[in-house]
């Protein structure tokens, strides 16, 4: 078999895997991509021990550098969260959860988690999905974030002004930098890659997860993510044991 038809056949298994996986939310989806609104909590998609499709770990880029992802590149467990800075339960799993996932397994390197950005809601998904690369730039991503999932950010809106705001907030040092990287190719590029990827894996509502090639749909409950976490870390310890 040539090595192109191999790919080819691999790369169909790991989209359909995905697939599989998220089919518990697709009923939730907005209407259309720039629909408005938000994707309702979805079932798990599959149990602590089920589900996981170790391929679909290539995904995770562990890029020392990347400055919209926490914890250390090298961590046994990547957590890679699709979102949208307008989705009401990303905010739920932005305030109530992840702080949780970062006290306990993020700072005892156990953790990382990668942010992509996944506007599927209209043009100010996507212009605050720039707005929070360009924060990145600076290193300032994780405080944007945290600003712009704040209990009554999302009722504010993420017009031009209040993006700015948001900016100010997080402590983005230069904001006239903000605000031409937020319009400028390499940020419209940036998300329009991490969204391609999102469809691509046929997640099509927020907040979508993977952790280490596991689907998760929706803001679950703390002990969903625990659980596959403690899972996937299991996993590679007794992996890592084997080679031993």
């Amino acid at each position: 078999m040539s090595r192109s038809k191999t790919i080819t056949i691999v790369s169909g298994v790991a989209v359909a895997a995905v697939l599989a996986g998220f089919a518990s939310y697709t009923a939730t989806k907005p209407a259309s991509p720039g629909a408005a609104g938000t994707s309702s909590v979805a079932e798990v998609s599959a149990g602590p021990s089920e589900g996981v499709y170790p391929e679909l770990e290539a995904y995770a880029r562990r890029d020392a550098s990347d400055g919209l992802a926490l914890g250390r590149a090298d961590a046994p467990v990547v957590l890679i969260e699709y979102a949208d800075f307008k989705c009401g339960y990303c905010g739920k799993f932005a305030r109530d959860t992840e702080p949780v996932l970062v006290e306990k397994y993020v700072r005892d390197g156990t953790l990382r988690i990668e942010w992509r950005n996944f506007p599927i809601f209209g043009e100010e998904s996507e212009a605050v999905a720039r707005a929070a690369w360009a924060a990145g730039r600076q290193g300032r991503f994780w405080q944007f974030h945290k600003a712009a999932y704040a209990e009554d950010a999302k009722r504010k809106g993420f017009g031009k002004e209040r993006l700015t705001a948001l900016a100010e907030e997080a402590g983005v040092p230069d904001l006239n930098r903000f605000a031409r990287d937020s319009e400028g190719a390499e940020a419209r590029a940036a998300v329009k890659k991490d969204q391609e990827q999102g469809y691509s894996l046929g997640a099509t509502s927020t907040p979508s997860f993977l952790i280490n090639g596991r689907p998760i749909a929706g803001a679950q409950p703390l002990e969903t993510f625990t659980e596959a976490i403690e899972a996937a870390a299991a996993a590679k310890a007794a992996s890592a044991k084997g080679r031993g």
